[in-house]
């Protein structure tokens, strides 16, 4: 079986730095996912992944044994270095053998398979809002606007031993597998993903225009996506490719995405990026618009007052626009509740976990006495730094009671 390989990382719209990996090594191809801040994401995802990439290529273990291997290096790193204490990664890995491809999964990343033009997710979110659909305490509807949806329940590097999920899929020709990070899956719905899925032959191709896509949708969070083609006779693109786009802010301008029911919670943040324009200095005549010495030079011409009203008037409106959007831009972040970390302490903050040109766009509201580190030392709020957002600032409320009875319930009895 022939598989041909598109890969693309992309920082998004709103992040500072990349904390997805993605490995790329036939036979082996995983994505990860990290967290626990900027620092503590990078090192969690790219020392899972390079752990998984070394015992694979020393013949150690099974995939399964190498995942559980990457959860204790990152789990010993993370206990180790105080700079990246608590971190932790998703990591979703497909190991392709002949026409069998073995999945091995933990966290809220994703596998799908395209097959006969439907697409089908693999998977298992590892997140407390799926548990809760699976217990029936709320539909799948709900869980899309939950504040807890972000929560995983499951992570490598979060306890000394983690539970991988694993199975086998069966490869056929004309298969496309896509793996990717909820960077992708959080900002595209999954028909619209099918549809590029279907309309893209190339897998390069594909895996950048789901990046765009994302990107184009606000980016909120980095995007990862890596594409399997199988064939039977070699047909295809043929090796596979890195990707082209750099890990940096991407320029894609975000634009609101298209109207769907089913995606209430994707909200567009962020100033527009501007064009790029080339810089210019102050202009210098030329010798030719020079006067001759001797001369008189011309005397400027005036503009007519009509020019100058006109002038006056679009200056006005423009000044009227900027005001306006200035207070959209606060009535909105009014509305915006999100529990995060401040001064070493988890906090309610009203606005959004981020900051656009250096400015904050947010502020603490209230700063409670809990530990961020104590918090974070559990599971379901590995992702604290980062924010976990909520409908109001009673639900922000709900989530710091949340955490104070799970620290409360999960400390460790001194002596």
């Amino acid at each position: 079986m022939k598989v041909s390989v598109g890969a693309a990382t992309d920082i998004g719209q709103v992040r500072e730095g990349n904390e997805d990996s993605f490995l790329v090594v036939a036979p082996l191809y995983a994505v990860a996912d990290g967290m626990g801040g900027h620092r503590g994401g990078e090192v969690a995802s790219s020392l899972a992944l390079e752990t998984v990439q070394g015992m694979f290529e020393r013949k150690e273990g099974s995939l399964a044994d190498q995942v559980v291997e990457a959860n204790r290096a990152v789990f010993d790193r993370s206990q180790n270095d105080r700079s990246v204490s608590g971190m932790g990664t998703t990591l979703t890995a497909a190991l392709v053998d002949g026409s069998r491809v073995h999945l091995v999964h933990v966290g809220d990343s994703r596998a799908y398979l395209l097959r006969g033009g439907e697409l089908a997710q693999l998977t298992e979110d590892h997140t407390l809002v799926h548990r809760m659909v699976m217990e029936g305490e709320i539909s799948q509807e709900e869980a899309e606007t939950h504040p807890h949806r972000s929560i995983l329940t499951r992570a490598l590097g979060v306890d000394q031993s983690v539970q991988v999920d694993e199975g086998d899929v069966e490869a056929a020709a004309g298969d496309r597998l896509l793996l990717c990070t909820d960077g992708l899956t959080g900002m595209v719905p999954e028909e619209q993903i099918r549809e590029i899925l279907l309309e893209s032959a190339d897998p390069q191709e594909a895996v950048e225009k789901l990046v765009k896509v994302a990107n184009r949708a606000g980016g909120i969070d980095n995007i990862t996506a890596v594409i399997l083609d199988f064939s039977e006779d070699g047909s295809g693109p043929g090796e596979t490719k890195r990707s082209a786009i750099p890990q940096q802010p991407t320029m894609e301008r975000p634009v609101p995405p298209p109207a769907s029911p089913k995606r209430p919670d994707i909200t567009v943040v962020g100033a527009p990026i501007p064009e790029a324009s080339t810089a210019r200095g102050p202009s210098t005549p030329s010798p030719a618009a020079r006067p001759a010495a001797g001369t008189r030079p011309e005397a400027p011409r005036r503009s007519s007052p009509s020019v100058g009203r006109k002038v006056g008037i679009w200056a006005g409106v423009t000044l009227a626009i900027v005001a306006l959007a200035m207070v959209g831009l606060r009535l909105y972040l009014d509305t915006q509740w999100f529990v995060g970390v401040s001064n070493g302490r988890v906090a309610i903050f009203r606005g959004v976990p981020t900051e656009v040109g250096g400015f904050e766009l947010h502020s603490v509201v209230v700063e409670t006495s809990i530990p961020a580190d104590e918090a974070q030392a559990l599971a379901l709020y590995r992702d604290l730094p980062d924010g976990i957002t909520a409908d109001d600032r009673t639900g922000a409320e709900t989530i710091v009671e949340s955490i104070r009875d799970d620290v409360a319930r999960f400390e460790q009895p001194t002596s």
